[in-house]
């Protein structure tokens, strides 16, 4: 899905990012140009970025599963 049809970033491309290692929106509009220009995108950018990083973080902790508690101690 499109999120910012002004820089016309999608979903795929924020999912990218993350990977890439953005964190913020300010990571996005940086990389992407999102929301740089009516601005309009942000709430479904912050949406994304958050979905994009919970999958993230889920993988992550499938593929080394227990290390982030082992840190956390």
């Amino acid at each position: 899905m499109i999120v910012c049809v002004c820089k016309a970033v999608s979903e795929r491309h924020i999912r990218a990012a993350v990977k890439d290692g953005a964190r913020q929106v300010a990571d996005l509009s940086r990389n992407l140009g999102l929301g740089t220009c009516c601005g309009k995108c942000l709430p479904q950018a912050r949406a994304s970025l958050a979905d994009s990083l919970r999958q993230h973080e889920a993988r992550a902790s499938d593929c080394f599963p227990g290390t982030a508690t082992e840190f956390a101690l």
